[in-house]
């Protein structure tokens, strides 16, 4: 908050007066303004008396503050009235005049929104207002623009007559701007480039000329969509295809935006999602501390082991992959601790960071210093992970007499070794191979007894199984549950393929609902042809044909 102004008292003082009582702050921006009205240019004012002038207090201060000059007094509190406003949703139907935004204003005095800008560097006081519309943008009262008009009377009338077009060349511009956009499928931006080159007027001339002339005239407008408000869906699609290398200019030719307006669409989304983040971390109170970053994110202790040997021996039955695992040496106890205090104070520092998002005032280097944080979560998070994974594996090993594979064992532990991860708390002082041991443990007893279960009811419910998959005919509604037929049902469909569980399913109306669908309907649904459905299906039938050929000749016997 204290960037941008000239003098960091004054800027210290905006960021106290932000957050403040809501219903106080238009009080401070009416007594801004009213202080601005009475400033003579040379003179210096003491930094109490803007205090008292803008809160009505005095402040008691024990070091002496230098006096403030009017020029800077003057800019700093322009700024100060913006940055007040835009801490809450100050509406035009709170003031008893009129109110205008800059391109009503430009129009009423025949200027273009670039001298408006000029005007407000010159004292004319703006502030940003939340119009009927929904949208917040900078505004004047008729009280401050009249004051401004009676001081720089000759500066209006030397603007209007310098910038005034007359209608043969609005018109010559408008046809101009028509022709290219028709013709070569030009951006506002390239069309505005090309005809201040060939008028000799300011682009910000011919750009207002053709904004107005849109604004007027919709159904003939050159950019229809330029003023129009992006919705929710384009402005994703904009995020989506800037994130996957689209480059800038194309998406401004495509929506008909300036550049400028994409660069703050994808900074509002990359807020808006950064925002919607889960940042969960285990707080410690030397994230507090003075220098935490130093204490903190210093390098780690270089100990390679805690007097174990280098290379652990590695199981002779295990695949390559898996044995890979055990070339990854281990955290010592040192660097343990050390990894996951940076772990969470990454997070920690990337959440609070977080909560200082403003949307209505986004700065790409505050979004920046996010994603860097987050980024380097994930690198320390895949090292813990990667220095662990070999103890999913021997956990694994231990319970693999269950139906379930080894590999599929594994990737059933990693993500409870992925969860542990986030809730291990290095504070209280135990090693982080027993919490995780404990979590896979605790995850493999429930998982594991589950999956014997539906084993065993997949062996004794064969034969009901092999009725559903086939034409149902010899299905007994008092020999077993329903219940029983769809747990059998499950694990059977579960040995197909996405695509070839999808077929069978729907053609035989196993889901819930019971409905059957043609191979033709199915081929619609999955846009393949209905030829592909039949082969498809058949590979199924013949897949769960082999599997439970053995059991059904079982119990033939």
């Amino acid at each position: 908050m204290v960037q941008g102004y000239r003098n960091k008292h004054v800027g210290e003082l905006a960021k106290q007066l932000r957050a403040g009582p809501v219903r106080l702050r238009k009080g401070y921006v009416d007594s801004a303004e009213a202080f601005l009205s009475i400033i003579k240019p040379g003179l210096e004012y003491p930094y109490e008396l803007v205090v008292y002038r803008l809160t009505g207090y005095r402040p008691r201060r024990r070091e002496p503050i230098e006096p403030l000059s009017s020029e800077a007094l003057q800019s700093d509190l322009r700024r100060l009235i913006l940055d007040i406003c835009d801490s809450f949703d100050l509406r035009v139907s709170e003031y008893d005049e009129p109110v205008c935004d800059t391109s009503s204003l430009a129009q009423r005095f025949d200027v273009t929104t670039k001298t408006i800008q000029r005007w407000r560097r010159r004292g004319l006081v703006a502030r940003r207002v939340l119009f009927d519309d929904g949208r917040k943008r900078v505004a004047f009262l008729e009280s401050s623009v009249r004051s401004f008009a009676k001081r720089r009377r000759r500066a209006i009338l030397r603007s209007a007559r310098f910038t005034r077009l007359s209608k043969v060349e609005r018109d010559d511009i408008i046809r101009r701007a028509r022709r290219m956009v028709n013709r070569s499928k030009c951006s506002m931006q390239e069309v505005v480039r090309r005809l201040s080159a060939r008028t000799g007027r300011a682009p910000e001339t011919i750009r207002y000329t053709i904004r107005s002339h849109d604004r007027h005239k919709p159904a003939r407008a050159i950019f229809p969509d330029h003023a129009a408000p992006l919705d929710a869906n384009a402005r994703e699609v904009i995020y989506r295809c800037f994130l996957h290398g689209v480059p800038v200019w194309s998406l401004a030719r495509r929506y008909g935006r300036t550049r400028g307006s994409i660069y703050r669409i994808v900074n509002e989304m990359r807020a808006r999602h950064l925002l919607e983040r889960k940042i969960d971390y285990i707080y410690n109170p030397q994230f507090d501390l003075p220098g935490a970053d130093e204490l903190v994110l210093t390098e780690p202790p270089s100990e390679t082991s805690d007097g174990k040997p280098k290379h652990p021996r590695v199981p002779k039955d295990l695949p390559p992959y898996l044995a890979s695992l055990y070339e990854i040496p281990l955290l010592t106890t040192k660097q343990e601790r050390w990894t996951f205090r940076k772990y969470n104070y990454l997070k920690y520092r990337a959440d609070r960071l977080r909560k200082e998002l403003d949307l209505n005032h986004i700065r790409a280097a505050a979004l920046g210093r996010i994603e860097r944080l987050l980024a380097q979560v994930e690198v320390v998070k895949n090292g813990i992970i990667r220095a662990n994974l070999r103890l999913v594996v021997s956990i694994a090993r231990k319970h693999l007499s269950g139906p379930q594979t080894l590999l599929e064992l594994v990737s059933d532990g990693n993500v409870s070794l992925m969860r542990a991860v986030e809730k291990f708390d290095y504070s209280r002082g135990f090693k982080f191979s027993t919490y995780a041991s404990w979590a896979i443990m605790k995850n493999f007893a429930r998982s594991v007894p589950k999956e014997r279960y539906l084993l065993d009811r997949f062996v004794t419910g064969a034969e009901e199984v092999l009725d559903l998959v086939g034409p149902l005919e010899r299905y007994d509604p008092h020999a077993t549950s329903l219940s029983e037929l769809r747990e059998s049902l499950e694990v059977v469909l579960a040995q197909l393929s996405a695509r070839e569980r999808s077929i069978v399913v729907g053609h035989f109306g196993l889901d819930s609902a019971g409905r059957t669908q043609t191979l033709e309907q199915i081929s619609r649904r999955m846009g393949i042809s209905k030829e592909r459905v039949r082969q498809i299906e058949r590979r199924a039938m013949e897949k769960l044909r082999s599997m439970l050929k053995p059991i059904g000749a079982d119990l033939m016997r």
